[in-house]
């Protein structure tokens, strides 16, 4: 098997864009190694091969152990790694971002430090969940307040077009069966969609932690950004399981909720959502491939880097290069 240092680390180039990657990829019981520039992962039946430019979030289950080399090579892609137990998912690592501009980063850190934009950006999420109500004036309580009873709602609207009894959101941390089959499926869908939001956002540059309704977790935007999507998709698909089955909850979940992301082409859609959201005034951001360094200025301006600043050729006025 080749070595780290026979093969160059991927440009963003030689990237595949977040929006046209496999949403996740689920592995338990093998060993998760490399190959040039694949992911390889090993069991009793034989080695398979995944691309890792494609992989958008790659989640690792029950008995699974990964190689220095394929943590290294994730990283470069961008790909977010999530460990997932049989009681539940933890965030363990993700990769670096896809982008190499800062330019929704900081649009993310002046939105989230001024008290009124953080507020605007709460409501424009409100609009995106709920289309047909007009958030314009409300208040963070008063959000909450609707947001919760627009949950409560849908739960009980998937309960009666497919017949699974509800008796309301049970969910016990660290304890996954302890629900009944639809609070299971409904957990095991919330849980992929963070992983997957947590891929997209991290792999734009943004900041996981500089939430806009979420606030004071490590994760506090993904918790954002995956809520966007929770009425549309994650909790129709966990009714549908619950309805078909109670055996493996969990793994029909998961295949479910894949396809239903690949029908609604969910990551280019959560792409567009995130740019939309920090950057509603402007029609595109920087090129994901640009890879330009500048020095801050005063008045906001960018002054290139590679430049001492200290003194200026006396010719042209320039600062004399390092």
């Amino acid at each position: 098997m080749s070595t780290v240092g026979q093969h160059a680390a991927l440009s963003p180039r030689q990237l595949t864009r977040t929006g046209e990657r496999v949403s996740f990829i689920y592995l338990e019981r093998c060993i998760v190694h490399r190959d040039a520039n694949a992911v390889t992962a090993e069991d009793a039946n034989g080695t398979i091969h995944i691309p890792v430019a494609t992989i958008g979030a790659l989640l690792l289950g029950p008995g699974t152990r990964v190689t220095h080399q394929a943590m290294a090579l994730l990283g470069e892609a961008g790909a977010s790694v999530v460990w997932v137990g049989e009681q539940g998912v933890r965030y363990y690592a993700s990769g670096r971002a896809l982008s190499r501009s800062s330019q929704l980063a900081e649009a993310q850190a002046l939105r989230w430090a001024n008290s009124r934009s953080r507020l605007a950006v709460a409501r424009a999420m409100y609009r995106l969940r709920f289309p047909d109500e007009d958030p314009s004036g409300l208040t963070r309580q008063e959000l909450l307040g609707r947001e919760g009873r627009r949950v409560k709602d849908c739960y009980r609207t998937h309960a009666a077009r497919t017949g699974v009894p509800w008796n309301g959101r049970k969910y016990y941390p660290g304890d996954f069966s302890s629900g009944d089959a639809v609070n299971q499926a409904i957990t095991a869908a919330a849980q992929c969609m963070y992983g997957v939001a947590h891929a997209v956002v991290t792999a734009l540059g943004c900041s996981p932690a500089l939430g806009f309704v979420h606030s004071g977790h490590e994760l506090s935007f993904v918790l954002d950004i995956a809520d966007l999507y929770k009425t549309d998709i994650g909790i129709p698909v966990a009714f549908d399981v619950a309805a078909e089955d109670e055996q493996d909850i969990g793994p029909r979940t998961r295949r479910a909720l894949r396809d239903r992301i690949h029908e609604t082409s969910l990551l280019d859609r959560c792409v567009s959502d995130i740019k939309r959201l920090l950057l509603p005034e402007a029609s595109s951001v920087a090129p994901a491939d640009q890879d330009h360094v500048a020095l801050q200025g005063d008045r906001g301006q960018h002054l290139p880097s590679g430049r001492n600043y200290s003194s200026l050729n006396e010719f042209t006025g320039e600062a004399v290069l390092w």
